[in-house]
């Protein structure tokens, strides 16, 4: 949130358009196990095209994120002459909704999964480049808007800490990242059930305290059981 020129770390939903399920997600200790998550660490043709608890289920483009380039658009003031960095863009399938929402704007991604890159959309690939989500490879202050969703928790503390100065880095205040996060014992437990890639996974309050070291000043977005719509699977 901007209050003059100086920009100050808020909560907010920048998601809030994107279509969540309205039947609930089961959760438990037999449902997602460590094969599920040996599979996802490679983030190869297993985790983005391959059984859905092992990652995604088969990623293909279906337009969900039009509304959300849209609503983003609003939300930041982005035009068609803004620079705007996403931080993990998989296969470039928002990065393809904001290039079709405006063509004259800079758009960079991210990515460190070689599958994602070499099946990315085509539009798009000329834009993505390979890096670490925690060592980025653009100057200072170059892009005016900078996005990681589903990132920034799959990163040890150490690299979470250093993404977020990057993000800080390289972008000009503007910025929205989303959290693995819990707020009780319930939902810690869940959302271990759930993740497939989660790293650091802080109750909410952690989570601001490591903001504050990285001195980021963008929003954030908790993901918690309760956004997600977990519900327990007893075993």
């Amino acid at each position: 949130m901007l209050y003059g020129e100086i920009f100050v770390m808020r909560e907010f939903n920048a998601l809030r358009t994107y279509p969540q399920p309205k039947e609930p997600r089961y959760a438990g200790p037999n449902i997602r196990t460590i094969k599920n998550r040996i599979v996802a660490s490679y983030r190869d043709k297993g985790y983005y095209d391959g059984d859905r608890n092992d990652g995604y289920g088969g990623f293909k483009y279906d337009g969900r994120w039009e509304i959300i380039v849209h609503s983003m658009c609003e939300d930041y003031g982005l035009t068609e002459h803004s620079a705007l960095l996403q931080i993990g863009c998989e296969k470039g399938f928002l990065l393809h909704d904001f290039h079709e929402h405006f063509p004259g704007m800079k758009i960079r991604g991210t990515e460190i999964s070689d599958y994602a890159v070499t099946n990315s959309m085509p539009s798009i690939k000329p834009y993505i480049t390979k890096s670490d989500f925690h060592k980025l490879p653009f100057e200072d202050k170059e892009f005016d808007f900078v996005i990681a969703i589903g990132v920034v928790y799959t990163l040890t503390l150490r690299d979470t800490i250093s993404c977020l100065k990057e993000i800080q880095r390289v972008g000009k205040g503007k910025s929205f990242i989303t959290l693995g996060a819990y707020r009780d014992e319930r939902g810690a437990r869940l959302f271990k059930y759930w993740t497939l890639l989660g790293a650091t996974v802080l109750h909410v309050d952690e989570w601001v305290e490591v903001l504050k070291e990285a001195g980021y000043t963008g929003d954030y977005q908790f993901v918690t059981a309760e956004y997600l719509n977990l519900a327990e699977l007893k075993s």
